[in-house]
């Protein structure tokens, strides 16, 4: 796990349009992606302002070189997902109202008031938290039925997701190995995840006023009974808690290896423009 992430640029064009309900038509589904990818480009530039304010106290040249390539990775998903915004615009959603509040909340008042370490630490759970949704993305059927344009998108995330998913834990490990610090930084990171995916998601299902009645509750019930079987976020949990811990140690670096080696991505790398 002490790989140098390397920054790769996706190769996916977000130009034209793609259909409204593009993860196989489930509506439900659809938009909790849609409201999750809505919080990324904010998100990872905290993640990035996080971990950079304690770039002085890293000693260790290999993890240090590690961060660099994190801050590459990060940007460049930040960059992508805005460019995917113009899509769902082009749809008719409109999030811009979301974002305001959400980048208000979320970056204007929590992250003013939180200690640094607190955001370290909570960026290290939500690094632990895109880890186990990229492996979900990855390892299973999830992507299958999606627009072949955004699995491409996401699944290139999630690969780079799963190689750098140590390097936030890893920082703070080295600055204070406080078992206290990170069990805030989980407790904050799993309030503020679930409040604005949630959010997220509703103010893009209550755009929906046109479908036939009773298709959202259908594929909210499909898609919630799929994540009780297939996602494994109590167990991710039960193993983050355990003292011992280390994002390491989940067997998930097959799956993005596969994936950029498949997509030619590995060839491809290179550093953020």
């Amino acid at each position: 796990m002490n790989v140098v992430p390397v920054p790769r640029s996706p190769g996916v064009d977000l130009q034209t349009p793609i259909a409204r309900h593009w993860m196989g038509g489930n509506v439900f589904l659809t938009h909790s992606v849609n409201g999750v990818c809505i919080l990324f480009p904010a998100g990872e530039r905290f993640f990035v302002r996080a971990v950079r304010h304690y770039m002085k106290d890293v000693s260790d040249p290999l993890l240090h070189a590690r961060v660099k390539g994190f801050f590459g990775q990060e940007g460049r998903h930040a960059k992508e997902h805005e460019r995917a915004f113009a899509l769902l615009e082009e749809q008719g959603y409109r999030i811009e109202g979301f974002l305001k509040f959400y980048e208000w909340l979320g970056y204007g008042v929590i992250e003013k008031i939180a200690p640094r370490k607190l955001s370290l630490a909570t960026t290290v759970a939500l690094e632990h938290y895109t880890a186990i949704l990229a492996e979900h993305a990855l390892g299973t059927d999830l992507l299958d039925n999606a627009d072949p344009r955004m699995r491409a998108l996401l699944s290139w995330h999630a690969a780079e997701e799963i190689e750098h998913r140590s390097v936030a834990f890893d920082v703070l490990r080295e600055i204070d190995a406080s078992y206290a610090w990170r069990m805030a930084g989980l407790v904050l990171g799993s309030m503020c995840l679930a409040g604005f995916w949630s959010a997220a998601t509703a103010s893009l299902l209550l755009q929906e006023k046109d479908l036939p009645r009773g298709k959202i509750r259908r594929d909210m019930m499909r898609t919630s009974a799929r994540i009780r079987k297939r996602l494994p976020l109590w167990r991710a949990l039960k193993s983050y808690v355990k003292r011992e811990f280390h994002p390491g140690d989940s067997d998930m670096d097959h799956l993005a290896a596969r994936y950029l080696r498949e997509s030619r991505l590995d060839l491809a790398a290179h550093a953020p423009s």
